[in-house]
């Protein structure tokens, strides 16, 4: 079995096969910014554990056309990956929250005593 696809991109693979099954593999490395290796490598994986299908429409008189469709487990899969992705950036949202708090905080101290000038703090000649 294929090493694990990190919840980022297993997420966004499942999201993008759910909603556009009809994505060729070029299609969804461009959707997902990844190398077409990559995704070929990604769909595998999926596959082999069962989440996706994958259908050729045998009268489609491109006989390359495919359709990725996730399984019921996929589907359980998405919602998984879905609620630790949400997590995650909820949980990166908070600390850039704070970060920018404190900057702010900082900004604000500095101007206290120093004048801006277009986009420089410069020491208040008033000190």
């Amino acid at each position: 079995m294929p090493p694990p696809l990190d919840d980022e991109t297993r997420y966004r693979l499942l999201k993008l096969l759910e909603s556009k099954p009809e994505l060729s593999q070029r299609e969804l490395a461009n959707e997902m910014g990844v190398s077409l290796g990559k995704v070929n490598y990604c769909l595998r994986a999926v596959m082999e554990r069962g989440w996706v299908k994958i259908l050729n429409f045998k009268n489609n008189p491109n006989k390359r056309a495919y359709a990725y469709y996730l399984t019921s487990k996929g589907v359980e899969e998405k919602v998984q990956v879905t609620a630790r992705f949400l997590k995650k950036k909820v949980s990166e949202y908070e600390d850039l929250r704070r970060e920018i708090e404190q900057l702010m905080r900082e900004v604000e101290e500095r101007k206290k005593g120093a004048h801006i000038v277009g986009a420089e703090i410069t020491p208040s000649s008033n000190d």
